[in-house]
C-alpha cells in the first residue's frame, strides 16, 4: 500500500487556525449515494435518517503540556502521553495525590541532565518533575497538598492544541478545544468531530427523535503521527484507551438502527468493541486488547449479533458493567466494516492514518470528496469544517 496514493495538496491558507465564533456554523459537506452536497453543520439532523443512532466520545481533553525553566533560563516543554504510576489507567492517575509518573515527550531534554529536578510554581505549592528514565522518556511529578493531578493540571498545564496549528493556545482554547459533552478526562488531542456540535444541534436531533449514546476513547499524540513509511502497511499504530460500558454494547445490538459514529475515534471505538468480541470468541479469557492487526487475520468473521454477545457474556463473568482496553485497530482500505454504517468527520491531514481510514470507508472518492471540500473553500484540520460520509 503506498503511502503517497493517498496524500493531496493542503494549502496552507486552507488550514483552520483558529475556530469560527459559533461552534455549529461551520460548513457540511454531505457525502451519500457517490453524490455531494454542500450544507451547514447547524443543519445535520435533516440529512440523517430516521433510524440514526450516534456514538459520541466523551473523552476530555487534559492540558497535557507543562513549562518549566532552568535556573539558566533554558526551557524544558514536557506533553504527556501515557501514565506510569500509581497505574497504567487514566482515570487512576489523573486522581492520583501527591505524586505519579508519566511517560513524555520532553523538548529539550538534551538539556535535562540526570539528578535535576524541574520546579514549576501553581497557586502557592511548588511542581517538582524529575527524569526518571531518559530512554523510555519517564517522568515523576510531585506535589505538596491534597490536589489531584488533574487539579494540578488545570493550574499548570497548557491545552495541547495539534503541532500544525504552529502557534500557542490562548485562554479561547480552553474551552473551543473541548466538546460541550466532554466527561472523561485523559485526551491529549480533541476528537474534533465533535467540536460542532451544539445545545441546538442536540436539541433538533431530539425532536428528530434521534438516539445517542456516549463511549470513551483517550485520544493519544499518536493521532498526530505521520505516515514516514512508503509502503503504509508498515507504519505502527499508536495504542489508545477505551472505556467500554455494558450499555455501549446493548446499543450497538439494538435492531434496525443505523450506526453514525461522531469521529474517527468512535468509529475506532465501535469496531475495536467488535473485534474484541471475535477474539473472546477465540479466547475466552483474553484480555480487551485490539492489536493493529487483528481485523486482518480471519477469513469468516462472525456476525456483529455473536461479537457483541461476546463481549456482554465476558461482562457477565467478570460481574461487571464497564471495561477498560486498548486499542491500536488499523483501518485502512481494504478493511471490512462490522458495525458502522456512516461517519461523521473533520478533513484529515495527507498521507494520515486518518485518511486511510476514510479511504477505507469511502473508496476512491474520498478524492472527490476532498477535491470538493478544497474548491469550496472549506476549513481543514481539527478547527475545520466537517462533512458526513455515507457510502
Amino acid at each position: 500500500m503506498n503511502t503517497k496514493d493517498y496524500t493531496y495538496v493542503l494549502p496552507e491558507e486552507k488550514i483552520a487556525f483558529y475556530p469560527l465564533p459559533r461552534r455549529d456554523t461551520s460548513k457540511l459537506l454531505i457525502y451519500e449515494n457517490k453524490q455531494v452536497r454542500h450544507s451547514s453543520f447547524i443543519s445535520l439532523p435533516e440529512f440523517l435518517p430516521v433510524n440514526t443512532f450516534l456514538f459520541f466520545n466523551n473523552t476530555k481533553v487534559i492540558p497535557a503540556r507543562l513549562h518549566f525553566r532552568k535556573q539558566t533560563g533554558a526551557e524544558i516543554e514536557i506533553f504527556l502521553l501515557h501514565p506510569v504510576k500509581p497505574s497504567a489507567l487514566l482515570s487512576s492517575t489523573m486522581q492520583a495525590v501527591g505524586s505519579c509518573t508519566w511517560q513524555c515527550t520532553i523538548g529539550n531534554v538534551k538539556r535535562w541532565p540526570a539528578g535535576l529536578t524541574l520546579k514549576t510554581q501553581i497557586e502557592g505549592s511548588e511542581l517538582e518533575a524529575e527524569l526518571t528514565d531518559r530512554e523510555e522518556s519517564h517522568v515523576a511529578f510531585r506535589w505538596s497538598g491534597r490536589e489531584t493531578f488533574a487539579q494540578i493540571l488545570q493550574s499548570s498545564g497548557e491545552t495541547p492544541l495539534p503541532p500544525y496549528l504552529k502557534r500557542k493556545a490562548d485562554a479561547d482554547d480552553q474551552e473551543r478545544y473541548q466538546t460541550i459533552y466532554s466527561h472523561s478526562d485523559g485526551a491529549v488531542a480533541a476528537p474534533t468531530a465533535g467540536l460542532h456540535f451544539t445545545e441546538e444541534v442536540f436539541s433538533a436531533l431530539k425532536t428528530k427523535n434521534i438516539q445517542h449514546d456516549f463511549l470513551t476513547l483517550h485520544v493519544s499524540a499518536g493521532t498526530f503521527q505521520p505516515i514516514k513509511t512508503d509502503n503504509a502497511d508498515d507504519h505502527i499504530m499508536h495504542e489508545e484507551q477505551i472505556i467500554l460500558t455494558r450499555t455501549n454494547v446493548q446499543n450497538m445490538l439494538k435492531p434496525d438502527i443505523f450506526i453514525t459514529a461522531v469521529g474517527t475515534t468512535s468509529m475506532r471505538t465501535l469496531e475495536s468493541i467488535y473485534w474484541f468480541g471475535v477474539n473472546l470468541l477465540e479466547n475466552p479469557e483474553c484480555e480487551f486488547k485490539v492489536s493493529q492487526y487483528d481485523a486482518y487475520h480471519i477469513q469468516r468473521p462472525p456476525s456483529r449479533e455473536k461479537a457483541l454477545g461476546a463481549v456482554l457474556q465476558y461482562m457477565d463473568r467478570k460481574k461487571s458493567d464497564q471495561l477498560t482496553g486498548e486499542t491500536s485497530i488499523f483501518i485502512k482500505p481494504g478493511y471490512s466494516f462490522k458495525i458502522c454504517q456512516a461517519l461523521i468527520t473533520n478533513f484529515h491531514q495527507p498521507a494520515s492514518t486518518l485518511i486511510l481510514l476514510v479511504a477505507a470507508f469511502v473508496g476512491e472518492d474520498w478524492r472527490k470528496i476532498y477535491k470538493e471540500a478544497l474548491q469550496n473553500d472549506y476549513r481543514f484540520l481539527s478547527y475545520g469544517d466537517s462533512s458526513l460520509l455515507i457510502p
